[in-house]
């Protein structure tokens, strides 16, 4: 590991997250009037990349608006809100795991060990099955902001903020593992949007998305795009450009063509732009942002002499400040015919509206020509009176067919199945 801070990165995360919530509060509290004459003074300058920076200055419902603190602590097991979700006729849905704070990205390792990542926290864990029985651990600690995972051929391959490590043969190693090892280390430092998700495509090689270093910026050739390297990090180059913040991708079963979930800027309404998902047909293309929204909207700061023509519009919309970020397509037999190849997204759910949308994961079917045709509910449940008990962010598809849904809420992993249920206290 390189030396950055004396610091721990632990302590630091947490001051980060506090900190702006911090910052919220304050900028959300009544100005007393200033004394006769006296000239008032200036709003404290928001951070570099701070969330609130354009929330429309005068609106009471915007003012209420900031993002949601994160409880601090995993959720007890009895506490967790499965009984409150819903999915469709003939399909389950149960805890897989628990106690695993800021449960994020989920990768699947060859001998079924399932590991989770973490935004706000510094680990990443390891789900292990031992005798017909599930133990969570700690695989690896001190990271700063190890959200995103990828699993091939025996290694694990860890994002953070601005680097990416590798841990080989990880699964012979569980109970003692090394520290990871670093492969690439250019990525930008910036905190806004700076969490990853990565994947390995049917290339063999690491993708790896840099977002927007703020809500609505015109960043330079660093930011805004996802590129890609060999597995020792050599080689990255940059496949796609015009990408404001994705932090979930896969490739499409059939066509190999990769598919990814992108954020739309916020503070311009509460119902426009939709977060959107695209498809990379070719290196090189660009997805509109900052100048285009959602494909059709030319945006009121940068969008000035440009068309939206002059970028590749989504595939398909996914509703409005909607958070979509994992997706993964199924290809699995458990599921009926029915699910074969569509997209699940999860979609963790919007802080800047009013009324809540996404919280939930969805199901995207597609054209023969690779665009959307339907956007579904598959599982919902976690908004109940415009508040969360628990927030999607991964989906992953286990060898059986069954679904696994990340929820940073809770802490915890719930699986999905289709069939008769299981009597409670058997395998």
């Amino acid at each position: 590991m390189t030396g950055r801070s004396s610091v721990p990165r632990g302590l630091l995360l947490a001051g980060a997250f506090f900190s702006a919530f911090t910052l919220t509060a304050v900028a959300q509290q009544p100005a007393a009037p200033p004394a006769a004459g006296a000239v008032p003074a200036a709003a404290p300058a928001l951070p570099p990349g701070s969330p609130l920076i354009g929330r429309p200055a005068g609106s009471e419902a915007a003012a209420r608006l900031a993002p949601i603190e994160q409880p601090p602590i995993p959720a007890a097991p009895d506490k967790l809100p499965t009984a409150k979700l819903k999915v469709p006729a003939g399909f389950n849905i149960e805890v897989y795991a628990a106690g695993m704070a800021n449960a994020r990205s989920l990768a699947l390792g060859d001998k079924g060990t399932v590991f989770v990542g973490s935004r706000l926290v510094d680990k990443v864990y390891a789900i292990i099955n031992r005798d017909g029985k599930r133990e969570v651990k700690v695989l690896v600690s001190g990271l700063y902001r190890p959200n995103g995972l990828a699993f091939k051929d025996g290694t694990l391959y860890i994002a953070e903020l601005s680097r990416v490590s590798r841990i080989e043969k990880v699964e012979d190693v569980l109970d003692n593992p090394p520290k990871p090892t670093v492969i690439f280390d250019k990525l930008p430092m910036d905190e806004a949007h700076g969490w990853k998700f990565i994947g390995i495509g049917p290339d063999n090689k690491l993708y790896v998305p840099v977002g927007q270093p703020g809500n609505n910026v015109l960043n330079d050739d660093e930011h805004g795009l996802i590129r890609r390297m060999n597995l020792d990090g050599s080689g990255d180059e940059v496949i796609a450009r015009g990408v404001r913040n994705t932090v979930g991708f896969d490739w499409h079963p059939q066509t190999r063509q990769l598919y990814f979930t992108d954020n739309g800027r916020d503070w311009m309404s509460e119902d426009v732009p939709e977060d959107e998902l695209n498809r990379v047909t070719g290196v090189g293309e660009h997805f509109g942002a900052p100048f285009c929204l959602q494909g059709n909207i030319a945006d009121p700061e940068f969008g000035w002499g440009k068309s939206c023509s002059e970028f590749t519009a989504p595939v398909g919309l996914l509703g409005p400040h909607s958070a979509a970020l994992g997706m993964r397509f199924y290809t699995g037999s458990m599921f009926p015919r029915a699910y074969r190849n569509v997209a699940v997204i999860a979609r963790h759910g919007s802080w800047n509206r009013s009324n809540k949308v996404g919280g939930d994961l969805v199901i995207a079917k597609l054209n023969r020509d690779g665009t959307m045709k339907s956007l579904e509910p598959f599982l919902t449940g976690f908004v109940e009176d415009n508040k969360y008990i628990g927030r999607p962010v991964d989906v992953l598809q286990l060898k059986d067919g069954s679904l696994l849904v990340s929820d940073d809420w809770n802490g915890a992993v719930y699986r999905i199945t289709y069939g008769k249920p299981k009597v409670a206290g058997k395998q």
